[in-house]
């Protein structure tokens, strides 16, 4: 594949990794021993000091049971103790499985059965309901005031109503089999004996809807991880031991693993480590260490661009990269202007470890395209329903990948595997995109996931949380256009007769039952759902009639409040009208104003220092 637009200095290939991810670390330690690995709101780690965490955290597994392949549950925020953890894990050659510790009770407990974990290391928050549900496991919990620099902890501890709150925010009582992480570490030898990894051993399992969009754990080896360090570190120009990053992606996701736990780690860099995305929070971290290097979704973008309030706080910043759902070039040009630095898109997913594609540093850069394969990366776009024929380029087809990022399969899930993996190599994205002078263009999304702020949201898990619900005779979910968000959880109802459903009660019935991001925004009353000759609800129909309730009078986005009946006869009157008109040209959308992101999405929000 012609790899003509790549920036100068970039190689074709990278050099295969020779060693596991605990190299990354044991290097940085030998190299910088002085140097900050960590800043977690004001509290400063050297990599001296991490290395010695590490040792005691490794050492602290060993003594309960944890052998080279058995499999660590994290359950947590970013915070040093995730990152210690980390790393402990993969020097004993054990398995970390990563999980949202602000995912529902019901979905951690089937993620960790179908892990297969017997230590679990979560946020006291999270285990407060969840560590009852998990028995015959070791349960440990991380008290994230812990790591916080020890006058916060103070004045956490002050009789007032306000620093009551902020405990209650990062503190939780956990029942008394629960062990103490802190106490366990600081009790534990600092060496440990253990086999370690191997190179083509599985480091970590991510939980991912994957290119079909029903839950699985996708296998990552280290030598997949590596690799995609490799190619990171080849596309951008990094200063080993010079650069501080801007840590405020979650961990437990792919993007922000391999940003933070990764690649930070492998650049001797310095992380300004954010439990949670609060640009404010980010801003004065960035006073302690400017940052110079940044990943972040487009949401997080504007929200900065807004906390900036017209100044220029990021001097030292070179690079920023944007992923995990599409950039708006005025985002990207107005991110430019105001930090003086480029702003990199990328394309990626779980499966790819997760980079694929970037934008090249060079004049061959042009906004709203996937960039071009990273090094060591091969394409292919194929025609979907014959993936033995390719298409001509410019063609539209389904993006097939190759490369030594591409894992090695779904966890206890063949059959998966053996779709999403052709010949055992090449990757089925389920996008399909088209080759314009050797960039990659996207045309579509094949499968029918939800992108808000980056998150994957899949419709089925969401219908039937909804649809569970008194009053609802059926459903559908879709995405719809959201600004800077990316797409809004919209859901399309069709009531029982005389049932009264509003979003408050919709959002209330679903809490317990779905992540934050992934209920309902908004919904709609139907008559009945579109649906194909085998009676499968065409969900690219519904998007069209809310498409045009939306640009024809709105209805949808409303909190509807009223009777099934009433909203029936007021929705099928909306349609006709709607007939009568000319239908708006495919793809024509009406994107609503930015909205902020809800910080409780993402975790806690510590005092600052």
């Amino acid at each position: 594949m012609a790899r003509q637009h790549y920036s100068p200095g970039v190689p074709d290939e990278i050099e295969l990794p020779t060693k596991p991810l605990p190299d990354l670390l044991d290097r940085a330690v030998a190299d910088f021993p002085t140097r900050h690995a960590i800043d977690f709101i004001g509290e400063k780690t050297s990599y001296a000091e991490l290395g010695e965490m590490v040792r005691k955290t490794a050492s602290m597994l060993t003594l309960a049971g944890i052998k080279r392949g058995d499999v660590v549950a994290a359950i947590l925020p970013n915070c040093t103790q995730h990152v210690a953890l980390a790393y402990a894990t993969w020097s004993i050659g054990a398995i970390l499985a990563e999980h949202n510790p602000l995912a529902p009770a019901k979905e951690l407990v089937a993620q960790i059965e179908n892990d297969g974990a017997q230590v679990v290391v979560g946020w006291e928050k999270t285990l407060v309901d969840l560590a009852d549900m998990l028995p015959g496991r070791t349960i440990i919990a991380v008290n994230l005031t812990a790591a916080l620099p020890r006058r916060s902890r103070m004045l956490l501890k002050l009789p007032v109503k306000a620093a009551r709150a902020q405990r209650d925010k990062m503190r939780g009582r956990v029942p008394a089999h629960v062990y103490s992480f802190e106490k366990m570490v600081a009790s534990a030898p600092s060496s440990f004996v253990a086999e370690g990894p191997d190179l083509h051993d599985v480091a970590v399992y991510l939980h991912t809807g994957g290119t079909t969009g029903s839950p699985k754990a996708v296998c990552l080896t280290h030598f997949n991880l590596m690799s995609n360090f490799e190619q990171v570190i080849a596309w951008l120009q990094f200063e080993r031991g010079k650069e501080t990053v801007g840590s405020i992606l979650p961990f437990f996701h792919a993007f922000g693993m391999i940003l933070s736990l990764i690649l930070s780690i492998g650049l001797a860099a310095t992380q300004n480590v954010l439990p949670s995305f609060d640009p404010e929070m980010l801003i004065a971290a960035n006073k302690r260490h400017p940052i110079t290097f940044f990943g972040g979704v487009p949401p997080m973008y504007e929200r900065i661009l807004q906390a900036f309030n017209g100044d220029k706080p990021f001097t030292k910043l070179r690079y920023s990269v944007s992923g995990a759902m599409p950039l708006d070039p005025d985002l990207a040009r107005r991110w430019e202007e105001a930090t003086d630095s480029l702003l990199i898109e990328g394309y990626g997913m779980t499966e790819a470890s997760p980079v694929i594609s970037g934008s090249p540093v060079s004049a061959a850069r042009r906004p709203s395209t996937l960039g071009l394969p990273f090094p060591s990366v091969d394409v292919k776009i194929v025609d979907p329903e014959n993936i033995e024929n390719e298409v001509p380029e410019g063609e539209i087809g389904e993006l097939l990948v190759r490369g030594p990022n591409i894992f090695v399969g779904y966890l206890n899930n063949p059959e998966e595997t053996e779709q999403t993996l052709v010949d055992g190599e090449w990757l089925r994205t389920g996008d399909l995109v088209r080759m314009d002078d050797g960039l990659l263009v996207m045309a579509d999304r094949r499968k029918e996931l939800i992108i808000t702020s980056g998150f994957n949201i899949y419709p089925s898990q969401v219908e039937e949380a909804v649809r569970s619900m008194p009053g609802i005779h059926d459903v559908a979910v879709v995405g719809m256009p959201d600004g800077s968000r990316g797409e809004a959880v919209v859901a399309a109802l069709v009531l029982e007769p005389g049932a009264s459903i509003d979003l408050e009660n919709v959002r209330k019935w679903t809490q317990d039952k779905l992540s934050h991001y992934s209920m309902p925004r908004s919904i709609a009353i139907m008559d009945e759902l579109p649906r194909s000759q085998l009676g499968k609800v065409m969900r690219r129909s519904v998007r069209d009639q809310l498409q045009d309730l939306e640009l024809q009078a709105g209805v949808w986005r409303k909190k509807l409040s009223a009777t099934g009946d009433d909203l029936k006869g007021r929705a099928t009157e909306l349609r006709e009208r709607i007939e009568e008109r000319t239908r708006p040209q495919e793809g024509r959308n009406q994107q609503s104003a930015p909205e902020p992101a809800n910080d409780d999405e993402q975790g806690p929000t510590p005092p600052q220092n």
